[in-house]
């Protein structure tokens, strides 16, 4: 069986960027690789010369290492990547009983 590798469909990545480029030029850079049809970026820690931001990538592609070398072109580093969807289609994950009593305490 000679099966061709599904397609990724949604990566979210922690990355750590300088504050210039700021995040719409990170985005519109981003959503200008062949294959993703949807960026989003949200800053979730600041710091004097750089931020944390969570960077979530949709669309179908497959060359993460393109999307490495962009990000490390604008001056940013991965840290994570924190969540990959592949395949024919995209799973949403549902709450299972153990998500909703291990945050009890």
């Amino acid at each position: 069986m000679d099966a061709k590798p599904s397609e990724v469909r949604r990566v979210v990545l922690d990355v750590l960027k300088p504050h210039s480029p700021d995040i719409v030029s990170f985005a519109r850079q981003l959503s200008s690789v062949k294959g993703i049809e949807g960026v989003n970026i949200s800053v979730y820690e600041m710091d004097k010369e750089v931020e944390n931001v969570k960077i979530t990538l949709l669309g179908k592609f497959n060359d993460i290492d393109h999307v490495r070398k962009v990000i490390s072109r604008l001056g940013g580093s991965i840290h994570s990547i924190d969540e990959v969807a592949a395949g024919r289609r995209e799973v949403r994950e549902e709450e299972t009983l153990h998500d909703r009593y291990s945050h009890s305490g």
